[in-house]
Parts: structure tokens; sequence; C-alpha cells
């Protein structure tokens, strides 16, 4: 049988051999994937291992298996050089880059891959600045750690390596990271600072959210804490701080207390948006705080830091000189 050997590199130490191979063999069913590691087919330096076994650098693993199953790389050189990406940069260094998403732009393409992404375009960023090399890879590439609607506007957190990546992602799960909207919803919310609290359930197949009264199978529970900062001729300027990162979840809670945010065609109101001729909700995620309370290895220097935008269109439209 045809054998492929990889070196684990820096990006690619401390995750599990199984992950680690579905990546390398994209192709390869995960039921294909698991009767290979019990024949024996997949080994770490030379014998085998389990499929949870954890990786350092350095390390080789060989897969025996079918060549067909080490698809050829989706995205190359040639499309890292040649795109041009627009990006509005709110802070970036070695590990990290908290990119100012404009709302239109998907995070990821929904079928496959395409260049007209966040992703892309941050992915285009590093390579082009020396930052990512993807033919020194197996398997790791640029990554976002949270992601947004597509009409949503704000900042989005990037890994520029697996390192970054891990403890972002470990950090977001505890909570460690907060993230803040800002949002013009119909209404005058009352009182006019609180917390929301409920259960979601989404509903996959339609893509959309509804408001449970209690819990119950397939629901997630949810919090979001909002702040009146304006209001005017039936609107107001709320900033939003969320507890959970649940999908909808401001869009759905404020909505469900009665204060629909203003051009949200799948929760709002819609003879008020063609009135005020918004087809996008008007929400903008435009600060980020790293409020770690743990140690986080290699990001331990973002602890106590926040990140916001200050350019936010509908804001200066709607309430100009409001402070936020």
């Amino acid at each position: 049988m045809p054998m492929r050997e990889f070196t684990v590199t820096k990006n690619d130490a401390g995750q599990r051999l199984d992950r680690f191979a579905a990546k390398v063999a994209p192709a390869v069913p995960s039921s294909l994937l698991q009767k290979h590691f019990r024949r024996k087919d997949i080994k770490l330096n030379g014998h085998w291992a389990r499929p949870d076994a954890r990786l350092a650098e350095g390390d080789s693993v060989r897969l025996y298996i079918p060549e067909e199953f080490f698809a050829a790389r989706t995205a190359g050189p040639g499309w890292l050089d040649s795109l041009r990406p627009s990006l509005d940069v709110v802070y970036e260094d070695g590990n990290v880059l908290l990119v100012n998403k404009r709302p239109g732009v998907l995070c990821h393409e929904a079928q496959g891959w395409s260049a007209d992404t966040l992703i892309a375009r941050i992915q285009a960023h590093v390579y082009q600045a020396g930052g990512w090399d993807p033919a020194a890879e197996n398997s790791f590439a640029p990554a976002l750690c949270n992601r947004i609607d597509r009409g949503t506007g704000g900042i989005v957190i990037a890994a520029k390596n697996a390192a970054a990546l891990r403890v972002l992602d470990e950090k977001i799960r505890a909570r460690e990271v907060t993230k803040e909207y800002l949002c013009v919803c119909v209404g005058a919310p009352d009182p006019p600072a609180g917390r929301l609290e409920g259960w979601l359930f989404k509903d996959a197949a339609k893509n959309q959210v509804y408001v449970k009264p209690r819990q119950e199978p397939g629901t997630s529970f949810a919090a979001t804490d909002y702040r009146v900062l304006a209001g005017r001729e039936g609107l107001s300027l709320v900033t939003c701080r969320l507890h959970t990162g649940r999908t909808h979840q401001i869009r759905v809670q404020m909505a469900h207390a009665g204060w629909p945010l203003l051009g949200d065609g799948k929760y709002g109101r819609e003879r008020i948006n063609r009135r005020y001729g918004e087809s996008r909700q008007l929400l903008w995620s435009w600060r980020v705080s790293f409020d770690f309370t743990s140690p986080a290895g290699p990001l331990d220097y973002l602890a106590g830091r926040s990140f916001d935008v200050k350019d936010v269109p509908f804001a200066a439209k709607y309430f100009p000189g409001t402070a936020f």
C-alpha cells in the first residue's frame, strides 16, 4: 500500500494524531480512518499509536492509506499572491490579527472555498507579509476564532499560528474573551439597562432561532447585558455585552423583548425597515476584551487589554456625537 510521511511542525504540535491524519488526508471518511487505526496503518515515529496520541514537534507520522485520500490543496500560492486583501486592521502582532469586518462580507464560504471571504483575505494578508508559508505546513492555516453574521460588522479575531489558535479557542470557551456590540433597535428598552436571559432553539434547516420559555431538548442558555446610550424618534442606540455566544443571540433576544434591531429582515419589523431604507441589521461588534483569569501561555501579554472601533457608520448616521 502507498505511504506518505509527514514531519510534525511547530504548528502541528499538541494536536491529536487522528485529527492530524484527518487534516492531511481530508478525503478519507471518518469511519475508514478509524479502521486504518485499528489495522495499524497509521504510525507515529515508526510505531502504532492510539488515535488520541498527542504530537510533538519533529515527530514522524506515516499513513499507509490509498493515495486518492490525499486531496490536492484547494488554494495555493497562486491565489495568495494575486489576491489584494482589503482589510481594516484593528490590531496585529505575530500571533493574532483583529479585523474590522464590513457588513456584506462572509467570514467563511458556506459551500466550498472562495476568495471573496474574510478568511481568504486574512490568509492572503498573512502570507504576503511573510507570516505563513503553506508549503511548509502539513495542516495549519490562519483561522478565525469567532464569526459574525454576513450582515453584521465589527471585530473578528484570527490566529496566525496553531499555538495562538488553541489558546484563543480555550479562552473563548471559558468566557475569558468579552465581546461587546453596538446596535440600533426599534423602541425604547425598559428598563434602560438590564440582562436578557432565556433558552434559544436553532432550526438549522431554516437558519432561524427561537426563544423558548424553558429548557427543552435542543435549547441552549443565552445571556446578554444591554445598556441604552441614546434615543430619538422611536429608535435607541444600545450597547450589548455577550455572556454566551449563540447564533443570532442579540438579534433574537432583543426582538423577543420587543425591541427588534432596525434593518433585521429575519427578526425585525419589515415596515419600519422599509421606512428607514435599512436592509441589514444595524449591529456592530465594536469592542473585544481579553479578560484572562488564568495563564494564556504565548498570549499572556494580551491579558487585560481591550480593542475597539469608533467608526460605526449607523451610529454616526442616527446618533451623531454619541459616545460609546
